[in-house]
């Protein structure tokens, strides 16, 4: 019997001692990979920035690490922005974490008409100027997400200097992968991507007026994009999105103001 309980107790310290030596494996490796994996996350994001601005095509194979980190830094600014005014705060804006800001209580808010399903709000947002060789403003690309068919849809609103011509409006993440290729992913579709090209915001009362609508003549006009055929759910949270955003609630206010002159 003496030595059954020591061939169980031995056996006992065995699993016990591999299960920590893994852990502490796990736990190393966690660490050592963080860094690197912070600067993929922050260069996949400046890539999918400079496609919006029509600096680089994502689509026309890999592009060098050394290409991306170059010209974003000699074309784009990245600015923190007071939501509640809409004014240029100091700050670091390419590290800092909106989604971290965002679900800290401090530094962030409810929303009360959440259309887009975010939840929380960050008080500070960031936005990225867009300018020439002669650093004259070209184009103000605005962070954009809400809810899809299945999981949050991230994007960038990429809007000319006038603040209400779209240049484009690239879709670059899914939460947990959650948008399937054949609906949700399909706003990742260069074919619908092309449609938003041109197309105006705001009407001549200055009131937001973009449609993502299953109406031809809508679709048609200057403040109409044909919704994704069979993803009725994703297209209205395109236009959720897009809706909140541009709303009192997120960039209204300093929209506003970079309309009137204030980034000039």
């Amino acid at each position: 019997m003496a030595s059954n309980k020591d061939s169980f107790g031995k056996t006992l310290f065995v699993v016990i001692g591999l299960c920590f030596v893994c852990s502490m494996f796990v736990s190393t490796a966690a660490v050592l990979l963080k860094p690197t994996q912070q600067e993929n996350k922050l260069l996949d994001k400046q890539k999918y920035i400079l496609e919006a601005a029509g600096l680089v095509n994502t689509k026309s194979g890999k592009l060098e690490k050394k290409t991306i980190i170059e010209t974003y830094n000699k074309y784009v600014e990245a600015r923190l922005v007071d939501l509640k005014t809409g004014d240029f705060v100091e700050g670091n804006a390419d590290t800092f974490d909106v989604e971290k800001a965002a679900r800290t209580p401090e530094t962030s808010f409810k929303p009360q008409h959440d259309i887009a399903s975010v939840k929380r709000v960050a008080k500070t947002g960031v936005v990225y100027l867009i300018k020439d060789d002669n650093k004259q403003l070209q184009t103000v690309i605005i962070p954009v997400k809400g809810y899809g068919l299945w999981s949050t849809m991230f994007a960038f609103l990429a809007v000319e200097a006038d603040m209400n011509t779209i240049r484009s409006l690239v879709y670059y993440d899914f939460t947990g992968s959650g948008e399937t290729p054949g609906l949700g992913g399909e706003v990742q579709n260069p074919q619908w991507i092309a449609k938003w090209e041109g197309k105006k915001l705001y009407d001549e009362n200055g009131d937001l007026a973009i449609q993502v609508t299953k109406i031809p003549t809508v679709a048609a006009s200057v403040h109409g994009v044909d919704a994704l055929s069979g993803a009725t759910l994703t297209s209205n949270g395109v236009q959720h999105s897009l809706t909140f955003w541009l709303g009192e609630e997120g960039f209204a206010r300093f929209i506003e103001k970079a309309r009137n002159g204030g980034l000039s």
